[in-house]
């Protein structure tokens, strides 16, 4: 009986191993995808060895290291990387958390996404920005991000919601409900500015600018 459970213990710490390789073996090309992202999104990233020094790149590096570990079935080395990113760089990325290929944290520090949390390609994260829940309960709970969206620094995203594709979401603005592709979104709560203009391009977010300058925000005290 004690050698069948010994023997049932390597074989599952076996498939342990092999779905670790398999992690990391498809953590090298996600990678380059996030450096790709970092030089096509960020404009002070003038040369290539940046990278070591980007906070918000390493991060997420971290961030998928300990996802790496967890999704293989070392949830203590998964939790111990966790722990390491937000000793080191004050973020906070639970590693069951989803976050896509080609994703930029910019700055980093202050960023909290829960560990039901979904985030989309080419979608770029500024400091400060939280995908939280709304209540404490189990099952999803957190928001899914579509892709190609900006989290404006300081955002907070609540509650298992959708922001769509495309979409770009305002400095310190907090988001409560669903918001559909293509919109801009400011406010406290976070209200629709202009659906219909926002652009699918990151690289142009001159409408963003202009229709978050026409908003007028009225606070209740």
């Amino acid at each position: 009986m004690f050698q069948v459970g010994v023997l049932n213990t390597k074989v599952i710490f076996g498939k342990k191993i092999i779905n670790l390789f398999k992690e990391f073996s498809s953590l090298r090309n996600t990678l380059r995808e996030d450096r790709e992202a970092l030089k096509k999104f960020d404009p002070s990233f003038e040369v290539w060895y940046q990278y070591w020094f980007h906070a918000g790149y390493k991060s997420l590096r971290l961030y998928r290291i300990s996802k790496a570990f967890y999704d293989s079935g070392f949830k203590f080395l998964g939790y111990l990387f966790y722990h390491l990113n937000r000793v080191i760089y004050s973020v906070d990325i639970h590693p069951a958390a989803k976050i896509a290929p080609g994703v930029v944290i910019d700055h980093g520090t202050g960023i909290v996404i829960g560990s039901t949390a979904e985030v989309g390609r080419w979608t770029v994260i500024y400091h400060g920005v939280t995908l939280g829940a709304k209540y404490i309960m189990s099952g999803k709970r957190h928001p899914t991000i579509g892709e190609n969206v900006i989290l404006g620094a300081g955002c907070k995203v609540l509650g298992p919601i959708y922001v769509g594709n495309n979409t770009k979401v305002g400095a310190n603005s907090v988001v409560l409900h669903n918001v559909p592709d293509n919109s801009t979104v400011v406010g406290i709560p976070a209200k629709i500015v202009n659906s219909s203009k926002a652009k699918s391009n990151l690289e142009d977010d001159s409408v963003c600018r202009k229709e978050i300058d026409k908003f007028e925000l009225t606070y209740t005290f």
